[in-house]
């Protein structure tokens, strides 16, 4: 096998896994091992459209854990051998936002890039700024590779329910059966979530979804967006729902999610759309029924650590989650299952 294996993004639908060189160490920094990196939705999205203008190559994966290969001279905080998980987020925590406890919305925009991407590969070089400013957390010894990997989407979900106060009694509906969403239901659940309704276009991801805490499901349909609002309506009496988290990347489901809350209720935008894509909103609708609406994106440092130890506990079950372990090379296979449904979580192995 080569040294080095990354997955590398040539183009619009063009994924291929190359040969590429071990990085060198930073003087001040790591190489780290990859041991797992989880497939992500924004992944798949990246690598199927051309979000990066063509600027490639790029190594995209960020849900990166790994054990460290090799410190250069000036390091002293980490020691070969030890199991780290690379969280993406770094923030200066000297900034306005930061101070605010809001670091999820760091202004310095240098110390925010140090760290994000580039886990679709066997190794990857973490500088001495990103080990200064954090973010890395040592894996506990009785938690696997691919447990760990679940930290990082773990983190916006644990942030986003908790920003939003989900809790006892809620009634919470969530738009989109795909990981995220059944992290959402998980956590909610654990919250003190009463009541949990999924809507999906996929009916099979709707099924997997029950054994997370949902109890209701609703199949929409593409040709009548109207359908999903009129059930969820008929289950809560008229009402709605007390909030709604519209967790896919379509403006279709945030313009659907304002219908389907209750007065005074709360709308969260979860899931990035297409860049440029804008959502038409009944703004009389949110006026004159009090709806409050949210767009939720990261973690603060907190909530990010908070989150990657409930991923480590036994409370999370990670095992149901984690339905397909794939080599690196089959990523373009975990881009179909995940597409269609029959995957919940796809986590990769570098070295297989």
């Amino acid at each position: 096998m080569a040294e080095m294996k990354a997955a590398l993004m040539y183009g619009p639908n063009d994924i291929r896994v190359e040969q590429t060189k071990k990085p060198d160490c930073p003087e001040d920094g790591l190489i780290l091992k990859i041991m797992a990196v989880g497939l992500c939705g924004s992944d798949i999205r990246n690598l199927t459209s051309d979000s990066r203008k063509g600027n490639y190559p790029f190594i995209y994966g960020h849900e990166i854990v790994g054990c460290v290969d090799e410190i250069g001279p000036k390091q002293t905080k980490y020691k070969v051998g030890q199991r780290l998980f690379l969280f993406p987020g770094t923030y200066c925590m000297e900034c306005d936002n930061c101070i605010s406890g809001h670091s999820e919305n760091c202004e310095n925009e240098h110390v925010a890039k140090l760290a994000g991407t580039g886990g679709f590969a066997q190794y990857i070089a973490v500088g001495g700024e990103k080990i200064h400013y954090g973010g890395i957390y040592e894996i506990p010894d009785h938690v696997s590779y691919e447990a760990a990997s679940l930290g990082e989407p773990m983190t916006s979900v644990f942030a986003c329910l908790e920003n939003a106060k989900i809790g006892y009694p809620d009634t919470l509906v969530i738009i989109g059966a795909g990981p995220i969403g059944d992290f959402m239901a998980s956590i909610a659940k654990t919250r003190g979530a009463k009541r949990i309704i999924m809507v999906d276009l996929n009916a099979h991801r709707l099924e997997m979804a029950k054994q997370f805490g949902v109890d209701e499901i609703i199949v929409s349909k593409l040709d009548d967006p109207q359908f999903a609002i009129d059930e969820v309506l008929r289950l809560t009496d008229g009402k709605g729902a007390d909030k709604v988290i519209s967790a896919t990347p379509a403006n279709a489901t945030q313009a659907q999610s304002i219908h389907m809350v209750k007065k005074g209720g709360l709308v969260v935008f979860f899931g990035g759309v297409p860049k440029g894509s804008m959502t038409e909103l009944d703004t009389n609708l949110i006026h004159y029924n009090n709806i409050w609406i949210k767009g939720h994106f990261g973690a603060s440092y907190d909530q990010s650590k908070r989150a990657f130890a409930l991923a480590c506990s036994d409370d999370f079950p990670a095992d149901k989650f984690i339905t397909h372990i794939l080599p690196l090379d089959e990523i373009n296979h975990g881009i179909e299952l995940t597409k269609t449904g029959e995957a919940i979580k796809v986590v990769l192995h570098p070295w297989d």
